[in-house]
């Protein structure tokens, strides 16, 4: 529902410059961003001075959100809305940053089908209630390493995408009755494939913990999807389509394109 009041505030924000520590850090702490184009490095900032206005940081276990830190965080989760006329995660209320993995409780179902109760060590969760909770450990390191597969802040804002529309279940927002068709069809057999990778033991690119549910699947196809790019295609290239389609980003053309330029520049001259 279209907000007037938020809608001017948003308007007012965008008369203000993006301020240039910000700027840096995003370029600095995000390798991802180096691969925009100059319009959507624009779009980003947009999107990231909109989230810090709106959006409440919290610190736990000691921890004390500071300006790099939370623009580390809201670069990240606004890539995920990059060229998809999105809100801006209308159901989020606050980010809360402990200084590393924390403890508990928690009931949790396995790949393997069994189940673990009791308190459990977790690095991040996406909460309903309008929460994302977040190791800021693990956010630096996949922040950092955008090419290990893992990515603590795209897991959680994946989760958020996908419980928009009512409980995470890996089937997010998406427009028109074939598109969901498709994308249920590809996805539940993407998903189908590792559990059965994963009972068999064979490696996988999607990790693991991916066949643990279908929100779980869709939250770690999309690390994989910006992270391990080019394998993704080669390897499921339907799905990789529909993360795609849905992103509106083409990670592993924007690798292939740096690593042209890179070879371009490194070839001897004639």
């Amino acid at each position: 529902m279209w907000n007037p009041i938020k809608a001017w505030r948003r308007r007012r924000l965008a008369g203000k410059p993006f301020p240039e520590e910000w700027r840096r850090a995003l370029e600095r702490s995000i390798p991802y961003v180096r691969l925009l184009t100059g319009e959507e490095r624009k779009e980003l900032e947009r999107l990231v001075a909109i989230f810090l206005a709106e959006k409440t940081f919290e610190g736990a276990g000691g921890f004390e959100p500071d300006d790099e830190s939370r623009v580390v965080i809201a670069g990240q989760a606004c890539l995920l809305l990059l060229n998809r006329d999105a809100d801006v995660y209308p159901r989020l209320d606050t980010v809360i940053v402990y200084p590393a993995a924390y403890v508990a409780p928690g009931r949790r179902r396995n790949p393997d089908g069994t189940v673990s109760e009791g308190p459990q060590v977790r690095f991040g969760e996406s909460w309903k209630t309008g929460a994302v909770v977040l190791s800021w450990d693990d956010v630096r390191r996949g922040a950092e390493d955008f090419r290990d597969g893992r990515n603590l802040v795209l897991h959680e804002f994946a989760h958020q995408i996908d419980s928009e529309d009512g409980p995470a279940d890996g089937a997010p927002p998406l427009r028109g009755r074939s598109n969901t068709a498709v994308w249920a069809r590809v996805l539940g057999r993407e998903y189908r494939a590792l559990l059965e990778d994963v009972r068999r033991l064979r490696p996988t690119v999607i990790d693991s913990y991916g066949a643990t549910n279908p929100a779980e699947f869709f939250a770690v196809a999309t690390e994989t999807f910006f992270e391990r790019a080019r394998e993704m295609r080669e390897r499921s290239p339907e799905l990789y389509d529909q993360l795609r389609r849905f992103y509106h980003q083409d990670p592993a053309a924007r690798i292939d394109e740096a690593a042209g330029r890179f070879a371009r520049r490194a070839a001897p001259g004639r």
